[in-house]
């Protein structure tokens, strides 16, 4: 190669990487969050092979973003991984949904995982392929224990027109939370109403959210597990000022049936759940109706959750036929002089559950009997964020619940966790 040639490859180059990807550096931006998580779950009925789930582990996660290059169509790439190392368990307490386990039943001493997801943006339309932690109504990503649950695939989000967000995907594989394995989609077993033993590799959805005016919010969504079933949702947000607080309400509906060749037999399913509240300064009082209506419970992604207002740390409430009523309360310190420490109280009973699809010793005896399934379920959340000084973003959380049944074994559970992030 020419001196000349190389010297106006370098040109070249240097034309294409300095104005071109100077966004890409700048608005890059990267956090490191340490999460000690202990995880403790006694069966108060005494579960037939195992009384307690107990682990006790240290996650270290790792989130590293890029800004996009100029230009019309923008580039970048975001990267996650994750660390996790085992301080405590036993065979006899695992499945915490903490650490993996491996063929002896032992969790495994550590574990780790990596995701990378190319994205590109033109105009205000941005596509994300690879690894994606969505939240939305029929695809809800667990971030309930260490680290989150990982589907793998693409999604596009757009927003061109002014109030309305558009959004479409793909997925075809999923790191579950407490696994470094890449595996097929599966639906969630509901305490034996669905197999998890069989599998898809394609789950598709698309959905909108148009806002109507700043206090009220319509969403429309539908999903497809191939050869499963096929889901839609609808939606409404709305909140009002109202005296010298704020009242606001939610409902969200859900419908779900078998396709193709309905690999988990018979799914129909519809779902009203409902959340209304009043806020009056660092007070939050809200609560509401849910009822599951069909012949089977309600279906969504294994390992997912569930996007109802029921969902609690034990269980979600989302049974065949099942009603439930739930409460919660919210209160912010800072009124109090205390800012970063809050407290959240909840409360959820539900009834009049068919047993007939439900695996459990204590459903056989229901079905004997001729009863109903109940429940009830109380959790408290207390929360503390350092808000300044060398320990700022230092945060402590403890969540206690305690849930009684009489068709699944009642439990006491206990989570402390401690974390800390670091952004740069």
């Amino acid at each position: 190669m020419t001196r000349p040639t190389r010297l106006g490859i370098a040109v070249a180059l240097g034309m294409l990487t300095t104005p071109a990807f100077a966004d890409f550096i700048s608005d890059s931006s990267g956090k490191l969050e340490l999460k000690n998580f202990y995880f403790s779950r006694d069966f108060r009925d005494g579960f037939p092979s195992q009384s307690k789930r107990e682990e006790w582990a240290q996650g270290f996660q790792l989130n590293l973003q890029s800004g996009f290059t100029d230009g019309v169509v923008g580039v970048g790439v975001d990267a996650i991984g994750m660390l996790g190392l085992k301080l405590d368990s036993s065979p006899d307490r695992t499945g915490t949904g903490l650490l993996p386990r491996g063929r002896d039943g032992r969790a495994e001493d550590d574990y780790s995982k990596f995701a990378l997801t190319a994205k590109a943006r033109i105009s205000k339309t941005e596509l994300r392929y690879g690894g994606l932690i969505p939240v939305l109504p029929l695809l809800a990503s667990n971030s309930s224990r260490l680290f989150p649950q990982v589907f793998n695939g693409g999604q596009i989000s757009f927003k061109e027109v002014d109030k309305l967000t558009v959004t479409a995907g793909r997925v075809d594989k999923v790191k579950q939370r407490d696994s470094s394995d890449s595996e097929d989609l599966t639906t969630m077993g509901q305490l034996g109403a669905y197999s998890t033993a069989v599998t898809s590799d394609s789950y598709r959805y698309a959905g909108a959210d148009y806002q109507v005016t700043p206090a009220l919010t319509l969403s429309g969504q539908v999903a497809e597990l191939e050869d499963f079933y096929r889901r839609y949702f609808a939606g409404l947000k709305y909140s009002v000022g109202l005296g010298p607080g704020k009242a606001f309400t939610e409902l969200r509906y859900f419908t779900a049936k078998e396709i193709g060749a309905e690999k988990v037999g018979e799914v129909d399913n519809r779902v009203i759940s409902s959340n209304f509240g009043y806020q009056l300064g660092a007070h939050r009082l809200s609560g509401g109706y849910q009822k599951i209506s069909g012949d089977t419970a309600y279906a969504y992604l294994g390992g997912s959750d569930t996007y109802l207002f029921s969902e609690q740390q034990v269980s979600t409430f989302a049974l065949q036929n099942e009603r439930a009523w739930h409460a919660r309360y919210d209160y912010d310190f800072a009124a109090l002089g205390l800012p970063g420490l809050t407290f959240t109280l909840r409360y959820v009973k539900g009834d009049n559950v068919d047993p007939q699809h439900i695996s459990t010793r204590k459903a056989a005896l229901l079905r004997a009997s001729g009863d109903e399934g109940q429940e009830w379920e109380r959790t408290t959340d207390i929360a503390y964020v350092v808000q300044s000084g060398p320990l700022k973003s230092l945060g402590l959380r403890w969540r206690n619940a305690t849930a009684r049944s009489n068709y699944y074994d009642s439990a006491d559970e206990n989570r402390v966790i401690l974390s800390y992030v670091v952004g740069f």
